[in-house]
C-alpha cells in the first residue's frame, strides 16, 4: 500500500477510535450515573473502551511508527471534536447551600 495512502487510513481510523473511545466515555458517564450502580458502568465501559483502543492501535500500527503517529493524531481530533459536540458540562445544584461570611462593619 502507498506510504500517503496508509497513513490517511491511519488518521482515520483513530478518528473512528477516538470517536468510539470519548463517544462512550461521554455516553457511560450519562447514562452510568444514574443507574444504581455507577461503579459497575464506569469500570465496565473503561475496560471495554481501552481493549477496543488498544486493539486498534495495535492492529492499525503494525509495526510502523507513523502509522501509529497517524492514528494518534487522528485518536486526538476525534477528542476535541467529541468534547466541542458534547458542549461544556451541566452543573447540577448543590445539595448545601453555598456559605456567605460575615463582613465587618
Amino acid at each position: 500500500m502507498h506510504e500517503p495512502l496508509a497513513l490517511g487510513l491511519a488518521a482515520a481510523a483513530g478518528l473512528l477510535l477516538g470517536a468510539v473511545f470519548f463517544g462512550g466515555l461521554w455516553w457511560t458517564l450519562r447514562k452510568g450515573l444514574q443507574s444504581p450502580r455507577p461503579v459497575r458502568w464506569l469500570v465496565g465501559s473503561l475496560v471495554l473502551r481501552t481493549s477496543v483502543v488498544l486493539t486498534g492501535f495495535y492492529l492499525v500500527g503494525d509495526g510502523h511508527w507513523e502509522r501509529l503517529f497517524a492514528c494518534l493524531i487522528g485518536f486526538v481530533a476525534a477528542r476535541w471534536l467529541v468534547t466541542r459536540r458534547a458542549g461544556p458540562p451541566v452543573e447540577e445544584p448543590s445539595a448545601m447551600p453555598e456559605t456567605t461570611h460575615a463582613t465587618e462593619p
